[in-house]
């Protein structure tokens, strides 16, 4: 299978007609005027294929091709676009107008509104937009096994990281880490430290924007070290966790990732466990997170039925149980 297709295949598989490429900039031709525009669509379509066979246009094979990223450009776009039209479309608008200027077509002919519904964690307080953004262009650019490793590398840092780092007007008193890469429980995890009550303070709308530019900036870092345009830094030893003599850390698989706990013994009791991180989908993931482990707690045990609906992420809250007791010697 060849690396490219025709203009012409790609026309007929879209059903555009050549003036309709000449309106998304995608001849390679400045933009005719509106009366050539019309005059072009209501040419005959033999007259439009005949003119599309005579100028092939190249439509790469996915993945699409990739380009260095100018971060501190990604970066600064990204906070500016969040104010447009929300974070999804802030991280891949900030990825995108790079890949449209430094490589043209195809990215010339994806628009970045299409990322709106991505805002407030696609109106549902799930996954967060900026990362929502971000994945949907780092599957464009690398094939799916690559993809997949970057992202979870983001997703990642997303969770660990005190954010938001740039905070170009409004300095954020309370940089918070988020325990999940959920909107909701990132956003309400920085408002509630922050004593913010309305999702309209500006000291909100700044954070968010803020972790725009920082989900942006630290995607085009990612691509451009799997793409070999920049060493990766040197890995920084993580931060320990102050723990007390009777508190453990555990880990447990979910079905969208590690879930870490913290559980705090007494004696040979169990009397308290705390979710750290966790990367499952809010609203689905609730019932066994609000119920698993007082479960848990109550019957000193793990051995407690799983949340209907959430067995996945039940079952990893119950293995990061099972981890930390295991390490407390019980």
């Amino acid at each position: 299978m060849s690396y490219f297709e025709s203009r012409r295949t790609f026309l007929k598989q879209t059903g555009l007609s050549l003036s309709g490429l000449a309106l998304l900039g995608l001849t390679g031709c400045s933009q005719a005027s509106s009366s050539s525009s019309v005059a072009a669509s209501s040419q005959p379509a033999a007259s439009s294929e005949a003119a599309a066979e005579a100028a092939e246009l190249e439509i790469p094979a996915h993945p699409y091709p990739h380009c260095e990223f100018d971060l501190d450009r990604v970066e600064q776009l990204g906070y500016e676009s969040f104010y447009q039209n929300g974070c999804c479309f802030a991280v891949a608008n900030a990825l995108l107008t790079e890949l449209k200027e430094k490589v043209g077509f195809p990215y010339t002919a994806i628009p970045a509104e299409m990322f709106v519904n991505g805002k407030t964690g696609y109106g549902a307080g799930s996954l967060c937009g900026s990362l929502g953004g971000a994945s949907a262009i780092v599957g464009l650019m690398c094939a799916p096994e690559d993809a997949s490793a970057i992202i979870k590398e983001l997703f990642n840092w997303y969770t660990t990281t005190n954010l938001p780092i740039y905070q170009p007007e409004i300095e954020a008193e309370t940089p918070t880490v988020a325990k999940s890469v959920n909107c909701a429980d990132s956003v309400t995890t920085f408002m509630a430290a922050a004593g913010i009550t309305e999702m309209s303070d500006p000291r909100r709308l700044a954070r968010c924007g803020g972790v725009s530019a920082d989900v942006a900036k630290k995607t085009a870092e990612l691509l451009n070290i799997h793409f070999g345009y920049m060493e990766a830094a040197p890995e920084a030893p993580a931060a320990e966790e102050t723990l007390a003599d009777n508190e453990y850390i555990g880990e447990g698989e979910g079905f969208g990732g590690t879930i870490k706990v913290k559980v705090t013994v007494d004696g040979d009791k169990i009397s308290k466990i705390e979710v750290l991180s966790h990367g499952e989908t809010a609203g689905v993931s609730d019932p066994a997170f609000e119920t698993i482990p007082d479960a848990i707690i109550a019957a000193q045990s793990t051995d407690v039925d799983v949340a209907a609906g959430a067995s996945f992420s039940s079952k990893g809250i119950i293995d990061a149980v099972k981890d930390a007791l295991a390490q407390a010697g019980l």
